[in-house]
């Protein structure tokens, strides 16, 4: 029912917005991991709503609960369980929403699909669901950290404001430095006043997340069907509001010659490496060492708090003006979601090598 994701590791979710629980089971997962629980608290946090002005107002602690493989603080190879409860839902703002159809939203297909969908907050197509994956990613980076890899994700554009340069210029640790997650503080200012803007205006605005994962060695992936960056491409095109993704030059590279974009191997004191790196460390659908970069288009959250025309369950044309607590731009908080699919994904290939000891 699609709601499982990986191979080896395998995260299964569950849970609804304003549901009990958000939870999974991380099966797969290798043993004898130092399972560091603040660490895996902070990475949720980095996700968590109200955390700053231009998020949603939802106040929740998301407090992490792992209740199965973890023993003296190590994981032991059985399933790793985890809840993070519910506390601060207000369903009532969504009794207006009951029958009818938000625009761009998910509530038309569950309905068509279904025959029935829990319209509070958007039930499980909500992006609360997305809990579960950074519990998942945070757990794929304890391990990830013992074999050298890091995996940074940063705001690079938010609706016309974007990064002037690509992720080698700029310092990824300062990403934290500001709310809106972007490693220019003074781009980030800009963004953080349109977003500003937008929210006054009872709007959305959409952007772009790049994604840097280093330290992976040649040979994660596979030359068909489970090409590395079809898989990466999977697990990003599977959060909320994404609408495309691009690797290394991308698009761009559509309009060069192969003789401007090919990235030229070379001998780097005995080690073979490449001048440029527009394939995005990926090369054959397997990685050949480089850095791994590539770049996720959000479209703007769906519900807005303005009037806008819809229909309902019986097609009769109406007016809906939502309710409740919304981001105005998903950007900020999408970044630990984006890192931790890309943890997973990485993860999961290293265990398909079934050649490599954690």
């Amino acid at each position: 029912m699609g709601n499982t994701f990986g191979k080896i590791l395998r995260l299964t979710t569950f849970g609804e917005s304003h549901g009990t629980a958000i939870g999974g089971i991380l099966d797969g997962y290798p043993a004898g991991i130092e399972i560091d629980m603040n660490f895996i608290q902070n990475e949720v946090d980095r996700r968590r709503p109200g955390q700053s002005v231009i998020t949603t107002s939802r106040n929740e602690a998301d407090k992490v609960e792992i209740i199965s493989g973890v023993f003296e603080g190590k994981s032991t190879g059985c399933p790793i369980g985890f809840i993070v409860r519910n506390a601060n839902q207000k369903s009532e703002d969504y009794d207006n929403m009951r029958t009818l159809f938000r625009p761009s939203h998910a509530d038309y297909t569950y309905f068509s699909k279904y025959g029935i969908r829990d319209h509070r907050g958007g039930g499980r197509s909500s992006a609360r669901i997305t809990i579960s994956r950074c519990v998942g990613g945070a757990l794929a980076k304890l391990a990830l950290k013992q074999l050298g890899i890091t995996v940074n994700a940063y705001t690079s554009q938010v609706g016309n404001i974007t990064l002037d340069n690509d992720y080698t210029k700029y310092d990824l640790s300062k990403t934290e430095s500001n709310i809106v997650r972007c490693p220019d503080n003074e781009k980030a200012e800009q963004m953080i006043r349109l977003i500003t803007e937008v929210k006054k205006d009872g709007d959305t605005i959409g952007g772009t997340i790049t994604c840097v994962i280093k330290g992976c060695p040649v040979g994660l992936g596979d030359p068909e069907f489970d090409k590395l960056n079809a898989t990466l491409g999977a697990a990003m095109l599977s959060i909320n509001a994404v609408k495309g993704i691009e690797f290394g030059g991308g698009f761009e590279m559509s309009t060069h010659r192969g003789s401007e974009v090919n990235d030229i191997f070379i001998n780097n004191k005995g080690q073979i490496t490449t001048v440029t790196n527009n394939s995005g460390g990926i090369q054959g659908g397997i990685s050949n060492g480089q850095d791994i970069y590539f770049r996720i288009a959000f479209k703007p959250v769906a519900t807005l708090l303005k009037e806008q025309p819809t229909v309902d369950q019986n097609c009769k044309e109406t007016l809906l003006k939502a309710k409740g607590r919304h981001d105005p731009c998903v950007l900020p908080r999408a970044v630990p979601i984006v890192e931790s699919m890309a943890a997973m994904t990485i993860l999961d290939h290293f265990l398909l090598l079934r050649t490599v000891k954690i």
